[in-house]
């Protein structure tokens, strides 16, 4: 088995620190092989981000990814610049908040309101990563959601106690993307190339 996820976007949207954490939570709770790599714009902040992640259960031989089963675009920049780069079979996850598909894709774009939700939860878009990657493990199995929650304890709960509250409802919300979106087997078109993420009620 092998995955390979491309997340891209901005600079300050924690695209980064979402790569690491499925990385962390690939080897040290699940017992797969996983590298990531990153690349930054010339703006630390505002400019474009990207980091690159595989995660397979046999040795990695070359830690970059070129053709991603998985890609997350939080931006217009990075959707224009990455989207036609998906492998066959895989599919592209996007916000609509950031995201307003100007293409024709020839792998399934899913668009979930991330942004918008969390906005409405907590006030903040402070999560966003992390929702993203909630909303992943609902769409494909790859790395449970339990993994990934105790890589963020590890990462953030040494902060202090106000970083652990944040920590907390930051995996509920990740938790609750899991239970409320759609598989990508379960909801494709009939033409099998493009399929809109929608919520359970």
């Amino acid at each position: 088995m092998i995955n390979r996820f491309v997340f891209s976007g901005t600079g300050g949207q924690g695209i980064i620190t979402a790569a690491i954490v499925l990385a962390e939570a690939a080897i040290h709770y699940e017992g797969l092989e996983a590298v990531q790599t990153q690349s930054y714009g010339a703006e630390a902040r505002g400019g474009s981000a990207r980091a690159d992640v595989i995660i397979a259960t046999d040795p990695i031989k070359f830690p970059k990814v070129t053709q991603p089963n998985v890609l997350v675009c939080l931006s217009q920049v990075s959707f224009d610049k990455y989207s036609w780069i998906v492998r066959p079979g895989g599919f592209v996850l996007v916000d609509p908040h950031f995201v307003h598909r100007r293409n024709e894709l020839n792998s399934r774009c899913i668009s979930l309101p991330m942004y918008e939700s969390i906005q409405s939860e907590q006030h903040s878009s402070q999560n966003l990563n992390l929702c993203m990657l909630g909303a992943l493990t609902g769409l494909i199995d790859f790395v449970s959601t339990e993994s990934l929650a105790e890589a963020v304890r590890v990462r953030f709960e040494k902060r202090g106690a106000a970083a652990a509250a944040a920590t907390l409802r930051a995996v509920e919300m990740m938790k609750w993307y899991r239970d409320n979106t759609v598989s990508v087997s379960a909801a494709d078109n009939a033409d099998g190339k493009v399929k809109i993420g929608v919520f359970l009620e």
